[in-house]
């Protein structure tokens, strides 16, 4: 490898894209195309830098191996940044198994940490929290420990534990500044950011205030009945009923929890969780039914007891009723919620996030542009959806992440 192979790399590892260029820009060799390539990613040049990779893949000969591994862990990262999920995850893997087979353990460090980023996005929390298991960051150079530090937050913050995540993100703030790449500490202090805005809403005798992500963790391991609406449950401490696949049970169990201790009127249980503007005898026999239905699954937790005016929910240990709502309520929160972070996602990558068909997705997308809450740029299957933050809340409850129930 020459000298200007050599620094180019060096300024790369530092975070000087530019400096990197200076010394590659005009060359076309294997070694330079994907020193480029990683350039232009760090410039956010997605798609030269996904050129540049595989030109680079291409250029090296079989023989290879190490080098052209390389190429693809860096368009494995390139296609996280630019949120292309449908990159083939199994290509990212035979390259770590080369790298570890050939002793490169940066490399393929780096490639285990670009797998577990991925598990994080489309919520495979328990699959990335294996892979991170038996791994110490501790003999890497700080990058990677910074790098390393931040997904485990990442997934700290997806089971809403703010305890391990404080203290993984000052572990990451120590090891960005060791490596005093801004970038890095740009992404740490973000991260910070998600600890310190509101993460959801807590409604409780007609009144409501937004709660910091500490706070949910707080209202989650108390004795209080909590009709979680951000994951569709009904818990008290640890024992749970999951309402997921129950949406009129859950409409019924939320309306019943916020009016507490009162009751609510059948009418408006009509209109809440069927949508019926006149009430006639078939709906308030469908009422009682779908009432009787969420005794049964409630008595574990609660029970549902009829009134003069309509039903009250009564909780069998808690003392206080409480609801968990979402930040920002939309029919099409999950897909802001992605979309929240400020990056360019295609309506397939958020199908694979969302775990739901493009179709659906594409629909929520077009219904999103025309009330104006995001914007897409680019056509066919370059076309790519963007939306600002919500100010001043973080999304987290929104991401498909199960809480754990022990």
């Amino acid at each position: 490898m020459d000298s200007l192979i050599t620094s180019a790399a060096r300024a790369l590892a530092e975070g000087d894209p530019l400096g990197a260029l200076k010394r590659v820009a005009l060359r076309g060799d294997a070694p330079a195309l994907a020193l480029r390539g990683i350039a232009m990613a760090q410039l956010g040049e997605f798609a030269r830098a996904k050129e540049l990779l595989r030109r680079a893949t291409r250029a090296f000969s079989p023989k290879e191996s190490v080098a052209r591994a390389r190429c693809i862990v860096a368009e494995a990262e390139v296609a996280l940044a630019s949120r292309d999920l449908s990159w083939p995850a199994r290509g990212l893997k035979a390259a770590r198994v080369t790298l570890e087979e050939h002793g490169d353990r940066l490399n393929a460090t780096h490639a285990r940490y670009l797998e577990v980023r991925r598990l994080v996005l489309i919520g495979a929390l328990d699959d990335a929290e294996h892979m991170l298991a038996d791994f110490d960051p501790t003999p890497f150079p700080p990058a990677s420990r910074t790098a390393y530090a931040l997904v485990v937050a990442g997934i700290a913050i997806r089971r809403i534990r703010t305890k391990a995540a404080r203290a993984a993100l000052a572990r990451a703030e120590l090891a960005a500044r060791q490596a005093g790449i801004p970038a890095l500490m740009a992404e740490v202090e973000s991260a910070w950011r998600v600890l310190n805005t509101p993460a959801a809403r807590l409604i409780a005798r007609g009144k409501e205030r937004p709660l910091l992500l500490e706070e949910v963790e707080t209202m989650l391991s108390s004795k209080a009945l909590v009709v979680d609406a951000c994951r569709n449950i009904v818990r008290v401490s640890r024992s749970s009923v999951s309402l997921v696949t129950r949406p009129v049970l859950f409409a019924l169990a939320r309306s019943l929890s916020e009016a507490w201790p009162g009751d609510v009127p059948r009418d408006l249980l009509l209109a809440r969780a069927f949508g019926a503007r006149f009430v006639d005898e078939s709906h308030r026999m469908r009422l009682r039914v779908e009432m009787g239905r969420l005794r049964k699954m409630l008595r574990p937790l609660a029970d549902v007891t009829a009134t003069k005016q309509g039903f009250r929910l009564e909780p069998r240990r808690a003392r206080e009723v409480v609801v968990l709502a979402q930040p920002v309520e939309d029919e099409n929160g999950a897909v802001l919620a992605f979309l929240a972070d400020g990056e360019a996602w295609s309506s397939s990558a958020l199908a694979i996030a969302l775990g739901a068909s493009q179709r659906t997705v594409q629909r929520a997308l077009d219904s999103l542009a025309a009330s104006g809450k995001v914007q897409s740029f680019g056509q066919a299957r370059a076309r790519r959806w963007i939306t600002p933050p919500v100010p001043g809340f973080t999304t987290t409850l929104l991401l498909p992440a199960p809480l754990p129930i022990d």
